[in-house]
């Protein structure tokens, strides 16, 4: 009974330690369920838990000290080790907030003086006149960077297994609340409010565990670009800039803009519509569409609808930069067509000359201003995931 006991407990502790993590890191088959319920139960219970399991563990274990052979010694010693082992490692290694850590130093550079490549992506954000963009290989590692913009407190996250860029603002019922890394929910990165203790996914800004759970951040507009379109959009933005600190982490995501990057969680997929597809998502009040970033290469203008509204989809020049716009203007439903050789597209309805940027530079509309559609560029995996029930676009049935 007495060793039964021991062993039970034993059990008990390594499975403890492992599963706390297993459930929440990218570990092989861990993020194919909805496990989140569990992860979160042992992470919040993971002492006492710990105090039973030792409690079943430490009687027999002394007694097998004080009586047993010396074999039975060097083996429950062994055991001992292997333990302390696995509780250095998925407590202090293996957790998200041990691998990806904040910027300590954040700075910005305007674009006379910034020095990073204009091909780089960045996600990019306006708010009461300041524009500002974070460099997709930066916030890739960081996961999250926490600024201020426009006068606004804002929160830029990415997530490189997803390929999704959010910015929320990072208050919860009119209080400011502080985030951590914590884990992953389906390869999804996923957040821990400091005051609630509350698990919130990067992907939807929806908390899926713990008091506020089902409550939802708002997101705050941003597009990706590369950091060239954006500043010729936003001259005077500023530009997040390296921390040297964390160099070598950056260096690691080197190639992860083209898809290039060596790991298989982060690297694309160039068919289409499998689970590291590229995709652009738009999703209105009640409906969510996918379009293929092949399609999109191949037909760099596409009218669509999503839902009840109109959309129009532009790939610029650098083949990386998309736009997605409302195609309603003055009550009608414009309708475009490319000029050849040209950044911009002209509408039918009024010929009207109109730049990728939405704005219409000649013609009878001459300084409207097409409405922006919040819209990604993600894996098809993720898009699919967090948003089910998606429509995918077939550009030979919409020709």
């Amino acid at each position: 009974m007495r060793a039964l006991l021991f062993i039970l407990g034993l059990i008990l502790l390594f499975a403890l330690e492992i599963l706390r993590v297993y459930f929440i890191m990218p570990f092989p088959g861990s993020q194919q369920s909805d496990t989140i319920g569990i992860a979160y139960f042992l992470n919040n219970n993971i002492l006492w838990l710990r105090i039973i399991a030792l409690a079943m563990v430490l009687p027999s274990l002394w007694y097998f000290f004080q009586r047993g052979r010396a074999g039975r010694k060097i083996l429950l010693t062994g055991m001992v080790l292997i333990y302390g082992m696995i509780f250095y490692f998925f407590n202090f290694r293996f957790l998200a907030d041990k691998m990806f850590y904040q910027p300590r130093t954040k700075s910005f550079a305007g674009g006379m003086t910034d020095t990073t490549n204009r091909d780089r992506l960045v996600i990019g954000i306006s708010l009461q006149g300041e524009a500002k963009a974070y460099p997709v290989e930066i916030i890739g590692y960081h996961h999250q960077v926490k600024d201020t913009v426009g006068g606004q407190p804002v929160m830029v996250t990415y997530c490189t297994v997803c390929r999704t860029g959010r910015v929320y603002s990072p208050f919860i019922n009119g209080q400011y609340a502080s985030f951590r890394l914590v884990g992953m929910d389906h390869f999804n990165a996923m957040f821990e409010d400091a005051t609630t203790k509350s698990w919130w996914q990067q992907a939807t800004g929806v908390a899926i565990a713990g008091p506020l759970k089902d409550h939802r951040l708002m997101e705050l507009p941003s597009s990706q670009s590369t950091l060239g379109e954006w500043i010729a959009q936003y001259p005077d933005t500023k530009i997040l800039q390296p921390d040297t600190i964390y160099n070598k982490q950056y260096e690691d995501l080197a190639d992860y803009d083209k898809g290039t990057i060596k790991g298989s969680l982060e690297k694309r997929d160039s068919a289409s519509w499998k689970m590291k597809s590229w995709v652009i998502g738009v999703a209105t009040r009640n409906n969510t569409k996918a379009y293929d970033w092949n399609e999109l290469i191949s037909h760099p203008l596409i009218q669509d609808t999503v839902g009840s509204t109109p959309v129009l989809l532009l790939l610029a020049s650098d083949s990386a930069t998309f736009y997605v716009w409302d195609r309603r203007m003055q009550g009608q439903v414009l309708n475009f067509e490319k000029l050849p050789g040209e950044p911009y597209v002209k509408d039918s309805n009024t010929s009207s000359t109109w730049g990728f940027n939405g704005k219409c530079i000649a013609g009878t509309l001459k300084g409207q201003q097409l409405q922006a559609m919040q819209s990604y560029q993600e894996f098809w995996h993720s898009w699919s995931q967090f948003h089910p029930g998606t429509t995918q676009y077939k550009y030979a049935s919409n020709r």
